[in-house]
């Protein structure tokens, strides 16, 4: 059983799908490895670690020839997949509802699908959510990106010259990527508030020491869907919501948001009239940049100035810290592929009736499945 491992071709995208302690664990399992040449290199991994590993090092045609399973990072473009078995699976963050034709393109292809992102938030599947692993590592970088815009220190110092106040940071919204950026701006000093739709997240946000910055007046809004997301809003909430915000956000000097909600357009919770109000040298991060924005003029892929605020809009923030999102990212795919092992086999066997199998499976048989993309 052979698994192809891809260098990534898009944009940016310094990430691998595998590392060497991945390979070693998956041919332990029994497979086959074979490794794109080049493909860890921007995340510091050589050709030569892969091959030490276990793993044979070939152009992009010998590592796809006859190959049962395919693990990407990003989807690939499905034109270059040439080589793969009917029926092979390709296992990645394939973005569904942002590449609707590329997916068709894979059930043409014959290829089996399988969108990590879409993994259930389900006990037994923690260890294989690419989401939270990623995200976790976006909330550190995001304050590391803001401290480097800032142009002052973070921690409150008491000098013979004087007291430099702490910096105030504001974190609007508390997954993953929002309770790691509260650690971490706590860890450097700040004063840290946060604020969330989703009132379960209160006792986080204190549980780290910060304060939690809360819509009091609309009662009976949990703000929760299914799987522990942040669902839409009422307008009611939403009026309420800006209401606060602009009061909180004119004392900030740097804000960081992370507001996603699954296969729909990022929320707006900083409009430019708010913008407006804030300190000059004041900086946000914007993480939702490339699902539409969090911010209001925030550009995807730039860093840009209103109002004398700076508004942080990096793609792919995992990518800037390729090392270690490729490592959590690596691991993540061979939990999935470990647990569903069938050692007689020799090959990962994923049920129809379990549940992962139905959330994370996108095209079966030359044909799109998946029901979020069917409804």
């Amino acid at each position: 059983m052979k698994i192809a491992v891809l260098r990534e071709a898009a944009a940016g995208e310094r990430r691998v799908a595998a590392t060497p302690e991945t390979v070693k664990k998956l041919t332990a399992l029994g497979a086959q490895l074979a490794v794109e040449t080049g493909a860890g290199l921007t995340a510091s991994i050589s050709d030569k670690g892969y091959a030490e590993a276990g793993a044979t090092v070939a152009d992009r045609a010998a590592t796809l020839a006859g190959a049962d399973i395919i693990l990407g990072v990003q989807g690939p473009d499905p034109e270059t997949l040439a080589g793969a078995k009917p029926g092979a699976w390709l296992v990645a963050a394939l973005n569904p509802f942002g590449e609707r034709a590329r997916v068709e393109a894979y059930a043409a292809a014959g290829l089996e699908a399988l969108a990590m992102e879409f993994m259930p938030r389900i006990t037994r599947a923690q260890s294989m959510d690419i989401l939270s692993s990623q995200s976790n590592l976006a909330g550190y970088k995001a304050v590391l990106d803001a401290a480097s815009e800032y142009g002052r220190a973070f921690p409150m110092m008491m000098t013979a010259a004087g007291t430099v106040s702490a910096a105030r940071v504001f974190i609007m919204g508390v997954g993953v990527a929002g309770l790691q950026a509260i650690a971490t701006a706590r860890r450097l000093g700040a004063q840290v508030s946060a604020t969330d739709v989703r009132s379960a997240t209160k006792e986080q946000i204190l549980s780290l020491g910060a304060k939690p910055i809360f819509v009091e007046e609309v009662k009976g809004i949990e703000g929760e869907g299914s799987g522990g997301y942040a669902t839409e809003m009422s307008e009611e909430y939403k009026a309420k919501q800006a209401e606060l915000v602009s009061s909180h956000i004119a004392k900030q000097d740097i804000v960081i948001t992370t507001a996603l909600i699954p296969g729909r357009p990022a929320p707006r919770l900083i409009s430019d009239a708010q913008l407006a109000t804030m300190k000059p040298g004041s900086v946000i991060v914007d993480l939702a940049v490339e699902s539409g924005g969090n911010v209001e003029g925030a550009v995807a892929g730039a860093i840009v100035e209103r109002h004398g605020v700076k508004i942080v809009g990096h793609r792919n923030v995992p990518s800037r810290l390729a090392a270690d999102a490729s490592a959590l990212f690596a691991r993540n795919l061979y939990n999935f592929l470990s647990a569903f092992w069938d050692k007689e086999a020799g090959r990962p066997v994923l049920p129809e009736d379990d549940e992962i199998g139905q959330a994370i499976r996108l095209t079966q048989d030359g044909k799109v499945v998946n029901t979020r993309l069917l409804a």
